[in-house]
């Protein structure tokens, strides 16, 4: 690739020192030359999605868990946490967008700013998620405050960061060519999001507590072996307490703040947005004006929709697998490894579905990745508790995983485009189109977790036992697989009513090129004037 590009600059350059060469040409070689983009430059672009990946993977598999077995929080209290911060989260996604869309142009460009300026306040607020406070009274205000913090700074990171993708180019190919490696940076983020959080703190597994009442809970008459068990590991291994779990979730946090500052420096220094590809805006517009606007365009709300409930899905499956792994399978001891495992898999599968969609295009590639994951949900459940059974499953799960997250994504900037098309005067709204589509992701995590974690409460869940009520056991089991199954098959009835397939993509990739050809000759003549 970077011989092609050398190749290309040479070709420009001596086209340009041709004489006799007219000067249209010589001006549409630098146009060309102009709009590409290096590997270096979507390299730096792709390391942005990293930070948010990261965070969201560790919070989502992990967040639960601690505040149910670490802060030794009551259910009914997690279950507010966890809603309220994403509800509050959800809510400031629209807020920044607007924000971002009426910022002035800077000498560092429109987005990056915002990215540069909520890095430090997001990475302190991350690492204070993780840090049990010396008090009891005030540990809920405690993690709500910093949790809807963190959400807010991070708000303002992925925002711009997610309509930055319409500014670093001009060309469709381009920005394609850049998400390709965006997706495969932010899957790998999750990744080492799981790697981290989860090798760090599974080494230092909090010890489970003898449940007293596991006899009445299980109607046995005899000792309940799998208590016995789980309290004679805990005399034997007395190495491991409560406070190394704890230290080990802050030196997890602060490593995971570490990669989050790198990768702001590296997007912040590595890309340009390029204020000659940032069309004219329209005139300045109200709040919910611009909801209106976007919310209005049909494509986008049937995306939006579809996105949403699938989404809701994957972050039912996600908040409660650690807990399933751990209390319905048994394997306490591997469920870090287990994500690993469907975190590897969501990787190796990219580049499979980047041909796929290339193939056959996006609206069948999300139909049939999505669906995929469905046999192996079902599996899950029906199979008897078997490591090796669970880590073929979670594996072939993970293939689809990545086509379920990733793929929408790339759907977004086609939409945008469609808008563009059908909007030709109005433009300058990329952000608020981006920052919805993150406010019904946020939304569908937080009403995931919230009702989880609240099932689970009503189901009689029992802080750091070794053992749980079958009535848990039935809600774990409903969380990772009928409840997703049930809200996938709802939003492939939307995908299918989806407008824009490929023939429609391509036709309006055309007339916007026909538009920024237009917009260049006029740029052209212009130049041309000046230079006689």
């Amino acid at each position: 690739m970077a011989k092609g590009e050398g190749a290309e600059h040479y070709s420009n350059a001596s086209l340009l020192s041709k004489p006799g060469i007219p000067d249209g040409i010589k001006l549409a070689g630098k146009h060309e030359t102009r709009n590409r983009l290096s590997v270096c430059n979507k390299l730096c672009y792709a390391v942005g999605g990293a930070p948010y990946q990261i965070t969201g993977c560790a919070i989502g598999f992990f967040l639960q868990i601690y505040l149910l077995d670490v802060a030794q929080l009551d259910p009914f209290y997690a279950s507010i946490i966890l809603f309220v911060g994403r509800a509050w989260d959800a809510v400031t996604d629209p807020t920044v967008g607007f924000l971002v869309s009426r910022s002035p142009w800077t000498r560092f460009g429109r987005m990056l700013p915002w990215i540069l300026f909520s890095t430090p306040l997001a990475v302190l607020c991350y690492f204070l998620i993780w840090y049990v406070p010396p008090f009891e009274d005030g540990k809920v205000i405690w993690y709500l405050v910093f949790y809807c913090l963190f959400q807010t700074m991070q708000t303002c990171f992925h925002v711009p960061y997610s309509a930055l993708t319409m500014f670093i180019s001009d060309e469709q190919k381009e920005r394609d060519s850049a998400t390709a490696y965006r997706m495969t940076v932010e899957v790998l983020g999750t990744v080492i999001g799981t790697a981290i959080q989860g090798q760090i703190v599974g080494m230092a597994n909090p010890p489970c507590l003898p449940v007293l009442g596991d006899v009445t809970l299980n109607g046995s008459d005899s000792n309940a072996t799998s208590l016995l068990t789980g309290s004679e590991v805990n005399v034997t291994h007395p190495v491991i307490s409560l406070d190394h779990t704890k230290t080990a979730y802050m030196i997890a946090s602060g490593i995971i703040c570490g990669i989050y500052v790198l990768c702001a420096i590296v997007l912040f220094f590595g890309v340009r947005e390029k204020k000659d590809s940032c069309r004219p805006r329209s005139e300045p517009m109200s709040f919910f004006q611009g909801i209106r606007l976007v919310m209005g365009h049909g494509p986008y709300a049937k995306l939006v929709m579809g996105f949403l409930f699938t989404s809701l899905a994957f972050m039912l499956l996600e908040g409660n697998f650690a807990l399933f792994c751990c209390y319905t399978l048994g394997f306490r001891n591997d469920f870090q490894n287990i994500l690993l495992v469907i975190m590897l898999a969501a990787t190796l599968a990219i580049p499979f579905w980047q041909w796929f969609l290339t193939k056959f295009g996006k609206k069948t590639a999300v139909y049939f990745g999505t669906s995929s994951v469905v046999p192996f949900m079902i599996l899950v459940v029906c199979v008897k508790s078997n490591l090796v059974v669970s880590y073929v499953v979670s594996f072939a799960a993970g293939v689809g995983v990545a086509a379920a997250f990733l793929l929408p994504w790339s759907m977004l900037p086609d939409v945008v485009d469609d808008f563009q098309v059908q909007n030709p005067d109005s433009h300058g709204h990329e952000a608020i189109f981006y920052s919805f589509y993150v406010f019904f992701t946020k939304f569908a995590s937080g009403v995931s977790l919230g009702v989880s974690t609240l099932s689970l409460d009503f189901a009689g869940y029992i802080t750091r036992g070794c053992s749980q009520p079958a009535a848990v056991d039935l809600t774990l089991k409903l969380l990772v697989s009928a409840a997703p199954i049930a809200l996938i098959m709802v939003g492939l009835v939307i995908f299918y009513f989806y407008p824009i397939d490929e023939e429609r993509r391509q036709g309006n990739r055309k007339l916007l090129q026909e538009q920024r050809d237009n917009s260049d000759s006029e740029t052209d003549s212009t130049e041309l004037a000046n230079l006689a």
